[in-house]
């Protein structure tokens, strides 16, 4: 049955999931990656898409920007299409000085200043955190094929434009490695709705450097691969 924001069939979407902001990077994550991919939602612009890789199916459906629209499609997933395994893929900008454009991230743990969780559980402030075995199967993958992939904490930002206290310095050093605006919510609702969960990123952008949107939208093929590794 078709939710308010997805249009697809009861069936349509596989267990696991990629998870893009941009829909047209969904089109590409399925051209090239999925064999036989077909159309299975377009609510909105919101493209979604199921095919299989290596024989196994799999579906990708872009999210949007932001925690509160990424919550929705997950939760939706969830709820309503029995999706097991969601791994978001998408872009991150960097802080520490050694990372470069291009380099993959793996978040182990969403710092946060968004209230979205807060109060799920009286007087706590829950962590937001992967599922240990696609974290675990991606860093394998990287180890096998000798692909590059930091793994360590990213800052899941409730605003792009920010404001307020820089909060920069503190945070690097803690060693988180980059901001995102998806990572926490992703880890959330995982939680809540009992499905395991993995951010993926590649940087587009660090101090003094940024990819244009064309770029940002085509660079993918790293980072998708240890995905579907993680999957596997």
């Amino acid at each position: 049955m078709a939710t308010p924001h997805i249009s697809a069939a009861p069936g349509d979407f596989a267990p696991d999931v990629l998870m893009p902001g941009d829909p047209r990077r969904a089109k590409l994550i399925a051209e090239t990656f999925f064999e036989n991919p077909r159309l299975v939602t377009e609510v909105r612009g919101i493209l979604g898409y199921t095919g299989t890789y290596r024989g196994r199916p799999v579906s990708v459906l872009a999210s949007g920007m932001g925690m509160p629209s990424f919550a929705i499609y997950a939760t939706e997933l969830a709820r309503h299409y029995g999706v097991k395994r969601i791994i978001r893929v998408g872009t991150i900008g960097a802080i520490q000085p050694f990372l470069e454009l291009g380099d993959v991230i793996a978040a182990s743990a969403a710092h946060t200043n968004s209230a979205m969780t807060d109060g799920w559980v009286p007087q706590v402030r829950l962590s937001h955190a992967p599922s240990f075995d696609l974290l675990r199967k991606a860093v394998e993958h990287g180890e096998q094929t000798g692909k590059k992939i930091h793994v360590g904490p990213l800052f899941t930002s409730d605003s792009f434009y920010g404001g307020g206290p820089d909060a920069v310095p503190a945070l690097i050093e803690l060693g988180t490695l980059g901001i995102d605006m998806e990572a926490a919510a992703l880890y959330a609702i995982a939680r809540r709705e009992g499905f395991e969960a993995l951010m993926l990123g590649t940087i587009s952008d660090k101090p003094g450097e940024e990819w244009p949107a064309e770029k940002r939208e085509a660079t993918f093929a790293d980072m998708v691969s240890f995905a579907l590794a993680a999957l596997a």
